[in-house]
């Protein structure tokens, strides 16, 4: 992004215009206890040239290893358009759409995402995104109490395979609003919620089910979804976008549909970056539109009869009554949310479910591998999208760090994660045959290789 700074001549003429000598007057008022001479441990300003050498420098550290780890952000391939595309000055610095007449191309962005996030998750309405997959949870789960108000437990259920990360990230924000999170009984076959153990008169708030589950595993959700309206609870699915051009979505679910669906938008155009930024989503049915948080864009007309697009259902209390208001954290992650409708449109639905199909053959040609070797079988039974949990006859994290050596990123160890001795692995469309049957070969070396040192 371009920058110009203020000359010496701009500066000494804004202080002569306010009275002040120095820059330094301007903060008088600061203690000089509290001020300091120099920052520590920063070196000398460098040139535009000097920094982009430097980076490149430190990008080039992290190398390009084979990556099969997924948990909750995963690797597609993004096309170039993307983020050229999102990265155009009209888009890259452009933010809250506060004044609809200078932001109609925002504006429809956002339309344009909000009505391909409902196709996908099969709901009416969608919010103009949120932070993360993680306190979009924390936001349905508050949103269920505001729209279950018949419900004086303040019990969340959480299905089994609801990621964990999500679960700390809930009762961080919404624990402290009264809700207390439990998780439902566990089928050890397979991972998914035993439904001979479910719970009776509890009256939960909401029952939260998460489609992949996080060790991968898909969850019979009719049932779940209709025991949960036999509760009066409003049922919260957590979904992974791209496995929605695959499996049913959550306004399918059960007789009646979940009432809310929200989940982590990363897998739509956005790339890894070390975590983050990503976005979340949220959709709901139309009857809980007004206990939805965030902005939502419609689309309407003006006194000539122009198509425009201004936000609705805006509550003021966003901004200055905090004690009504629906939401406080919630933010329009705007630059991923363009970024995610660039990826969709290019894509296209056809597009999209070939990448989740392509994903899903890829993780079945990678379990196939690995399943071959001695001391590796699957952890749990049945189903999954393109992530698997693995069961090893041997600690993990060593595996992880022989096969790190190699370039090779192996997955995600989940025995400090989610209390299971297992590896949890993933492959996208990105992997190709070659890439698949690399990896396979030096996970058996390794397993081969450790098995003689341990003897």
């Amino acid at each position: 992004m371009p920058f110009i700074p203020h000359t010496e001549k701009d500066t000494r003429e804004m202080l002569d215009a306010i009275g002040a000598e120095t820059i330094a007057d301007l903060f008088d008022e600061i203690p000089k206890e509290l001020l300091i001479e120099h920052l520590q441990h920063v070196p000398e300003a460098l040139s535009e040239m000097q920094v982009t050498r430097l980076m490149h420098d430190r990008a080039s550290m992290d190398g390009a290893p084979l990556c099969f780890i997924g948990a909750g952000a995963y690797e597609h391939h993004i096309p170039t358009a993307v983020w050229d595309l999102a990265t155009r000055g009209e888009f890259y610095s452009a933010y809250t759409p506060y004044q609809a007449e200078a932001s109609q191309g925002t504006l429809q962005t956002i339309y344009e995402y909000q009505t391909m996030i409902t196709e996908l998750t099969g709901l009416d309405v969608s919010n103009a995104s949120l932070y993360d997959g993680a306190s979009a949870l924390a936001e349905a789960s508050l949103m269920a109490v505001r729209t279950n108000r018949r419900a004086k437990s303040g019990v969340v259920l959480l299905a089994p395979g609801v990621n964990p990360v999500y679960e700390k990230v809930a009762v961080a924000i919404a624990g402290a609003q009264g809700l207390v999170f439990e998780r439902l009984p566990q089928d050890a076959a397979t991972g998914n919620v035993d439904f001979d153990a479910l719970p009776e008169g509890r009256e939960p708030v909401a029952v939260v089910v998460q489609q992949p589950s996080f060790p991968g595993t898909l969850e019979d959700v009719d049932r779940l979804t209709n025991w949960a309206h036999e509760q009066n609870a409003v049922l919260v699915g957590i979904a992974n976008p791209v496995a929605l051009a695959l499996l049913k979505p959550p306004g399918q679910w059960g007789d009646e549909g979940a009432d809310i669906a929200c989940g982590e938008g990363q897998p739509l155009g956005v790339p890894l970056s070390s975590g983050g930024p990503y976005f979340g989503f949220m959709t709901c049915k139309q009857k809980h539109v007004r206990q939805m948080p965030g902005r939502i864009v419609g689309r309407t007309t003006d006194l000539d009869g122009n198509p425009g697009f201004a936000l609705t259902l805006q509550a003021r209390e966003q901004h200055i009554r905090r004690s009504k208001a629906t939401s406080n954290i919630c933010t329009n992650q705007g630059l991923m949310v363009t970024a995610a409708t660039i990826y969709m449109s290019l894509l296209g639905y056809d597009g999209l479910r070939s990448v989740a199909a392509a994903s899903h053959a890829n993780t079945q040609a990678l379990l196939a591998g690995l399943t071959a070797i001695n001391g590796v079988e699957k952890l749990y039974d049945g189903a999954f999208f393109h992530e698997v949990a693995l069961r090893l006859d041997r600690p993990v994290a060593p595996v992880l760090e022989a096969l790190a050596s190699r370039d090779m990123l192996g997955g995600f160890d989940l025995s400090s994660f989610a209390g299971l001795d297992a590896l949890l692995i993933c492959a996208t469309e990105t992997k190709t045959a070659a890439d698949i049957d690399s990896f396979v070969a030096a996970f058996a070396e390794t397993m081969s290789g450790s098995k003689l040192k341990s003897a």
